[in-house]
C-alpha cells in the first residue's frame, strides 16, 4: 500500500468515525425534542421572503429548491445567514461563517468547517441560507453535522442538501461562484470561534 493510499485510508477511517453518534447524546435529544417542537418556528412566506432578500434574488430556481425544503420538512427555528470557501480533489475542505437567528429571538456569530471524501472535484466561494429544524438552543448548534452531498438537490445554480445530528437537520442552501460537482462523505463542524483544523 502506497503513502498515499495509507493516509486516504486513515483519513476514511476517522471521518466515518466522527459521523457515529454518540449514544447520551442521542438519549438527550430526546429529552429536548419536546421542547424543539414547541418553539416559534418561520412561516413559509418568511423563509422565503429572507432568502430573496439575503440573495438579492427572486429567482424562480429559489422558489423552487425552497419549497422542496419546506415541503419535505416543515417550518424552521432558526435561520442561518452567512457565507462559504472550499475546494476539493477527492478530499476536500469547507470553511464558513454567518449568524443563526432564532424565529422572534436571539441571534450570534457562527462558524462551520469541515472535510469531505469521495468522488469530488472543484473549488467554489458561496452564500449560505440554511433552515434549522428541531435545535432547542444555541449551544447545541456545537457540534458535528454528518451529510451527504451525493443527495443534492439543484436548481439553476441553487442547491440544497442536508444534515443532520440526533432529531436537529439543517438544510443548507448554497448559491456562488465556482464549479465544484460529484459525491462526497463529510460533515459540517459548527463552532463559537474561527477554528483552521476542519475537524
Amino acid at each position: 500500500m502506497t503513502h498515499t493510499r495509507r493516509a486516504f485510508a486513515l483519513f476514511a477511517a476517522l471521518l466515518l468515525a466522527t459521523l457515529v453518534p454518540l449514544a447520551p447524546e442521542a438519549q438527550a435529544a430526546g429529552k429536548t425534542k419536546a421542547t424543539a417542537k414547541s418553539q416559534a418556528t418561520y412561516s413559509d412566506d418568511e423563509v422565503v421572503k429572507a432568502a430573496n432578500s439575503f440573495f438579492a434574488s427572486g429567482a424562480q430556481e429559489l422558489g423552487e429548491v425552497l419549497q422542496k425544503v419546506l415541503k419535505e420538512k416543515g417550518q424552521p427555528v432558526a435561520i442561518i445567514r452567512g457565507e462559504e470557501a472550499g475546494g476539493a480533489v477527492g478530499v476536500g475542505l469547507r470553511y464558513g461563517h454567518g449568524e443563526l437567528q432564532f424565529k422572534g429571538g436571539s441571534s450570534r456569530k457562527i462558524y462551520w468547517q469541515g472535510p469531505s471524501i469521495g468522488f469530488d472535484v472543484g473549488g467554489n466561494a458561496v452564500k449560505v441560507f440554511a433552515l434549522v429544524y428541531d435545535l432547542p438552543n444555541q449551544q447545541k448548534l456545537f457540534r458535528r453535522y454528518p451529510g451527504v452531498d451525493g443527495s443534492l438537490y439543484f436548481v439553476g445554480g441553487f442547491g440544497v442538501n442536508y444534515v443532520q445530528r440526533d432529531d436537529t437537520v439543517i438544510a443548507p442552501v448554497r448559491f456562488g461562484l465556482g464549479w465544484r460537482q460529484g459525491i462526497n462523505l463529510g460533515y459540517m463542524n459548527f463552532s463559537q470561534k474561527k477554528r483552521i483544523n476542519p475537524f
